[in-house]
């Protein structure tokens, strides 16, 4: 009834044939060699939601990521992103959404230096007394905040208080913790900026403006349609230091860097830390990795780690891209780093100058511009190319030395943050007179340009023939690394060497845009009222040629002599932050439609602000440090300079007094300056003098070498 039984197949297993094994074997070489099948990078961009994860999720609600493309969604699709935003949240432990933004003088002194609201995705059903999630266009795409106690320089005041936040649809929207972050600008009611990124967002579109229009001229039809965009990349130098010895250093949790202390026997005098092996043997390797992975997981391209030239200073750097999306990760970065640390039992000083003595840290911005269908500016051949014009180059090249020059007051400002103030001129860092290095075979080549020849560039890339058989010669670029070049070319880019490690680089890009944007418009002008783009171009290299060095900027000579030709030198931070409200460039940004006088104005006074509310903590701490700790070891050794620490106290005391008593902001930061750099400068040996001679039991400051050798042994 059932039929008769079968029997178990007893032959051996089918043998795939040579083809199928071949093919499988294939298969599973090309999956081992899938980065994204790593268990380590599997998370890589799960955490932001841009790419192949927004175009997934947005399928799921009847549209594709190509909608994000443009920013008109915010008014046409706002409620179905916000949708799939909410389902991608949920997917990934996230119920809370918070407007990001970027309020001003914030370096140094707030933790990850933005602005978050945080607010529930969901609402309270009192009929049912349950929670439902909830979150529509309108929540994603505008927010609301008090502006009035965030740093505006007279904007706002408490009684016109509102501040309004609007998404910023050139960064992707990202997801950290049980939150998604919204990067968003912050505007007045009156919709004056209160944050770094609204000028940098109008200065993008007047470099893309008039860079279009520029680039038509130059014979590239479709420059108008493509537009430019700029891109970056920021290196982030840093140090770590042991947690439990940060804790025994007011000075370092209050300001960020030390004002005394000894430097030790030894410190960075046999560059061993360079670039040396990262030990497993301490906690600064493990803390690395894990800042690398949570930046991987929002799609933070944290490519680069290794050790730097002081002791316990080290370097992150991340692939290049759209200078907005690159600042806003910096400044992620920069949070995830002091987080991780912590976890590691370290602290991470993000300060430009920490320890006196030995290299400081900056945030090199390798700077470039490309058109939006990514034809690089900076490089000859494909710019030359595009515009099928073989001088295209070195007239965009004219354009940018003389934008250097004309206005190396404003990139000057756009550095002056109160930790440069010690670390620019020396140890690696460029000084505070801005020239720019193109090397010699880019200066020959503009020249002959600006002397009348129009011969192709064609770099000598030169080779290196070390005469060991077994290693054959190798290529180099025709540019030397000049790190004492404030601004120098390294093929398809400018390295901007003078920014300082605790900056939001807004203000730098801004500046960088803007000056080249006027220059485009410059150009452009000229050459419409029926001047030729060469002759333009070859005046411009002749009146600007100074502003090209490819010296030694150490070298005081050298350092006369472009002072004395008139390229532009601002030793002092506070100098630099005045030109914000120079004739000459209140006209240039309100004309480029990037900042207002008013807009101008409040920045220069915010930053004045800040320098003064930086020294004014400095000075705190160093005679808190003094009566509480200096004094009380100097007494109990029974040794020391007792009568100077005292005196050293109500100097720096009547010299506060008399900086809380000044009115205006400017002659407040001069007055700062004056402590800082040179008052507290000259008591601080008297600090490093008693250090010197208390015995180490009795000293209950940590040492530098305390803090400075986590990583060496």
């Amino acid at each position: 009834m059932f039929g008769k039984k079968k029997l178990a197949d007893t032959s051996p297993p089918k043998v795939p044939s040579g083809a199928v094994f071949e093919q499988a074997e294939k298969e599973a070489r090309k999956n081992k060699l899938d980065a994204s099948t790593h268990p380590e990078f599997a998370l890589y961009g799960k955490h932001v939601f841009t790419g192949q994860v927004a175009d997934d999720y947005l399928k799921q609600h009847g549209s594709s990521g190509a909608i994000l493309k443009e920013h008109s969604w915010v008014k046409n699709h706002a409620d179905v992103v916000a949708s799939a935003m909410l389902e991608w949240a949920i997917d990934h432990g996230a119920t809370t959404f918070c407007h990001w933004f970027q309020p001003l003088a914030s370096s140094g002194v707030r933790h990850g230096q933005t602005g978050q609201v945080y607010n529930m995705m969901l609402k309270f059903n009192n009929k049912t007394n349950k929670v439902e999630y909830d979150f529509k266009g309108k929540d994603l795409v505008q927010g609301e905040t008090d502006g009035s106690s965030f740093p505006n320089g007279g904007l706002r005041a408490t009684h016109t208080a509102a501040g309004y936040l609007a998404i910023d649809t050139s960064s992707p929207v990202f997801l950290r913790g049980d939150t998604i972050f919204i990067p968003s600008i912050f505007v007045s009611y009156y919709g004056k900026a209160l944050d770094e990124k609204t000028p940098l967002l109008r200065a993008n579109d007047a470099m893309s403006t008039h860079g279009a229009r520029f680039l038509k001229h130059l014979g590239m039809e479709d420059a108008i349609e493509h537009g430019l965009k700029a891109n970056i990349g920021l290196e982030q130098e840093l140090f770590l230091i042991s947690r439990e010895q940060f804790f025994r250093r007011p000075d370092l949790q209050f300001c960020g860097r030390t004002v005394m202390g000894r430097v030790p026997p030894r410190d960075q005098e046999m560059c061993d830390h360079y670039m040396g092996a990262l030990s497993t043997a301490t906690p600064a390797l493990a803390c690395m990795k894990e800042i690398q992975d949570e930046c991987f997981k929002m799609g933070i391209p944290l490519k680069t780690r290794h050790r730097e030239v002081a002791p316990g200073q080290f370097e992150f750097a991340p692939e290049y891209g759209v200078n907005t999306v690159q600042i806003d990760q910096n400044l992620t970065v920069m949070q995830v780093i002091e987080e991780v640390a912590a976890k590691h039992g370290l602290a991470a000083l993000l300060q430009e100058k920490p320890f006196d003595g030995i290299n400081g840290s900056g945030k090199h911005n390798n700077w470039s511009i490309a058109t939006g269908n990514d034809i690089p500016l900076f490089l000859p051949g494909p710019i030359n190319k595009a515009t099928n014009n073989p001088v295209a180059f070195p007239i965009i090249m004219a354009a940018v030395v003389a934008a250097i020059d004309e206005h190396g007051d404003l990139m000057r400002m756009s550095i002056a943050s109160p930790g440069n103030d010690f670390r620019l001129g020396a140890m690696e860092a460029p000084p505070a007179i801005v020239s720019t290095y193109l090397g010699a075979d880019m200066t020959n080549y503009l020249k002959a340009f600006k002397d009348g020849d129009s011969k192709a560039y064609l770099p000598d890339t030169g080779s290196i023939d070390i005469g060991v058989k077994h290693i054959p010669a190798f290529n180099i670029p025709s540019e030397d690394r000049n790190r004492t070049s404030p601004f120098p070319y390294g093929g398809a880019r400018f390295e901007f060497r003078a920014v300082g490690s605790s900056q939001n680089c807004s203000m730098v890009n801004t500046v960088l845009n803007t000056i080249c944007a006027a220059k485009f418009a410059e150009f452009s002008d000229r050459i419409e009222a029926g001047e030729t783009a060469v002759d333009i171009a070859k005046e411009a290299l002749n009146k600007h040629w100074k502003v090209i060095f490819n010296g030694n900027g150490y070298d005081l000579e050298s350092q006369a002599m472009l002072t004395k030709s008139g390229v532009w030198r601002i030793d002092s931070g506070v100098e630099a932050i005045k030109c914000l409200g120079s004739e000459k460039n209140l006209a240039l940004f309100d004309k480029m439609g990037v900042m207002a006088k008013d807009e101008m104005l409040a920045r220069e006074v915010s930053l004045h602000d800040h320098y003064t509310g930086t020294v004014v903590m400095e000075a705190g701490s160093f005679c808190d440090m003094v009566n509480r700790h200096v004094i009380p070891s100097v007494k109990a050794a029974g040794q020391g300079p007792l009568a100077g620490l005292v005196d050293a106290v109500k100097i720096i005391t009547k010299a506060q007094e008399v900086i809380h008593e000044t009115e205006n902001h400017y002659e407040k930061a001069c007055l700062a300056r004056v402590l800082r750099l040179e008052t507290m400068v000259e008591l601080r040996k008297v600090c490093d003098a008693a250090e010197e001679i208390v015995p180490a039991d009795l000293w209950t400051l940590a040492s530098y070498k305390q803090l400075l050798f986590l990583d060496s042994h």
